[in-house]
């Protein structure tokens, strides 16, 4: 009886219900698809990088794991002396620049790279060479509709796509090292090295020489420094995380309260009614928070359902971007928009259960 008062409810005032529904579907799409977005970027970013296949990174004072935030660097000779410690097979120095906003191109020597990572899967083209060549791969080639013997612009000269490469070995460009060391004016440096270690058992004490060898410097296994770009250990994210989760809730918790609130107004009436015939507080309440439950429950689903669908028209439109949407998150989400929900109604089911019934029948 009680579910049919509430749907019946609901389906007489289709316009508020509805911007009720779309409160809360915003409300999903912004806690799973925002913060699937800034987790998919990172958790990506570093899948890449363990696609390098390198066990050690070498990075100057003061880098971050981030690399477009850092432009610490540190002389390419390093690397031979780097190459003498026990274990390591082979050391390769990459110096990287942004352009376009985040996006990484590499500089790199194509002979050592080889000797760390095993080389690149060429898909059309072929490897760089020298001069202003650039190798770029699949995805960014596939979003940007680049083609072998295109040219694109990279800090104000002109690079002729030599190759399309698989990706997963880190960055998505690829431009020899001495060409972006020269426009950079940095000749003879680095901004990072990646290190091949024979076996497992060469690891760590490869690490602990290069840490007595170079106090100072940020010297990680490729394990460490993949978890600490997941978005999971990183301070900012969380912060970040909960501020969006705050906004979601708060347009949630207010649309909801003024449908809520508005409903009680307008059913003062009716309260009335049903408290005469012997319905108790709880009762009212009950019916008011069945309401916006149901609201909420229809807002998750098709909150769920946009965020999908934004997921893919995302992925398949930008490639270079990535959403992580977990099942974790989807019942986080979900939770907190039925408690959102809840919150807001709490107020008008509370102002609906303390109606006198004699005041409420003379309301007009």
């Amino acid at each position: 009886m009680i579910n049919r008062m509430v749907v019946n409810n609901l389906a007489r005032r289709p316009v508020r219900t509805a911007l009720s529904i779309l409160a809360v579907v915003i409300e999903v799409v912004l806690i799973i698809s925002v913060v699937g977005l800034v987790r998919g970027l990172l958790d990506e970013g570093a899948r890449r990088q363990q696609g390098i296949g390198a066990d050690i990174v070498v990075q100057p004072p003061g880098a971050s794991v981030f690399m477009g935030l850092s432009s610490a660097t540190m002389p390419v000779k390093m690397g031979d002396v780097l190459g003498q410690v026990p274990g390591v097979t082979a050391v390769t120095p990459v110096y990287f620049q942004s352009f376009g906003g985040l996006t990484l191109a590499y500089g790199i020597d194509l002979e050592s790279f080889r000797a760390v990572s095993g080389g690149f899967q060429v898909l059309r083209g072929r490897t760089i060479q020298g001069g202003y060549e650039v190798m770029i791969d699949d995805v960014y080639a596939a979003e940007n509709k680049v083609k072998v013997g295109d040219t694109r612009e990279l800090w104000g000269h002109d690079f002729t796509v030599a190759g399309i490469v698989e990706h997963g070995k880190g960055a998505r460009l690829f431009v020899p090292l001495a060409t972006v060391q020269q426009l950079s004016g940095s000749q003879g440096k680095a901004s990072i090295f990646y290190l091949r270690v024979a076996g497992p058992q060469d690891l760590g004490p490869a690490l602990a020489r290069f840490k007595s060898m170079l106090p100072g410097y940020n010297i990680r296994s490729m394990e460490e420094m993949t978890s600490l770009m997941m978005a999971g250990n990183l301070p900012g994210v969380k912060p970040f995380e909960r501020i969006m989760i705050a906004i979601a809730v708060v347009i949630g918790f207010l649309v909801i309260f003024l449908a809520m609130y508005t409903t009680v107004l307008e059913r003062t009436r009716e309260i009335g009614i049903l408290k005469s015939l012997g319905a108790s507080k709880g009762y009212i309440v009950n019916v008011i928070l069945r309401e916006t439950v149901l609201v909420a429950l229809l807002g998750i689903g098709l909150g769920i359902g946009a965020s999908l669908l934004l997921r893919y028209v995302v992925l398949h439109n930008f490639r270079t971007l990535a959403i992580l949407i977990t099942p974790g998150w989807l019942l986080r989400a979900s939770l907190i928009a039925v408690g959102g929900a809840l919150l807001g109604a709490f107020y008008p089911a509370l102002r609906a259960a303390r109606q006198d019934p004699i005041e409420a029948l003379a309301y007009e």
